[in-house]
């Protein structure tokens, strides 16, 4: 099978949209604000953990293929350097 190229954009768009379209509602909640969701760009397949290293390598065992998008789930940006990082849910 012929690998098929993405930009990092577009792995980031594809993940984000998998995120809205229902991931959201499901991981949005007291137990997981904070913590890293890595989510697989082509399934949708997804893992949470403290810091995401252990859901990305859980996935690329998986499939070593797999394109991997991190967030921080209930902020805006997943690290900060020198910065601050705003919570987006309450």
């Amino acid at each position: 099978m012929q690998a098929i190229f993405w930009t990092v954009e577009e792995v980031a768009q594809r993940a984000k949209q998998f995120y809205e379209n229902g991931i959201r509602q499901q991981v949005e909640c007291d137990d997981h604000i904070g913590k890293m969701i890595v989510i697989d760009a082509e399934t949708g397949e997804y893992g949470i953990d403290k810091t995401g290293v252990e859901t990305a390598l859980k996935l690329k065992q998986k499939e070593p293929n797999a394109r991997l998008f991190t967030m921080r789930i209930g902020y805006d940006v997943a690290v900060s350097f020198g910065g601050a990082i705003e919570r987006t849910v309450k």
